[in-house]
């Protein structure tokens, strides 16, 4: 099968941006001392923005993935 690297997310597209964002203001979250609900909540969504460029990634690199569960 051959890969369209054409559609790989660079540094700097939109979608990897806001991953990187979201990881930023878990961080400045985490040195102004927040802390609970709101720093988990913080985390989530990082965490969820970079697997969503992970999993696109590997889609387009690798074909369909297999489901994890």
């Amino acid at each position: 099968m051959k890969k369209n690297l054409s559609k790989v997310l660079l540094p700097g597209h939109p979608m990897y941006n806001d991953a990187v964002d979201a990881f930023k203001r878990y961080h400045q979250a985490q040195a102004e001392s927040v802390m609970g609900a709101e720093l988990e909540r913080l985390r989530l969504m990082a965490m969820h923005r970079f697997q969503a460029v992970t999993d696109y990634q590997l889609r387009v690199l690798a074909g369909p993935a297999e489901p994890s569960h």
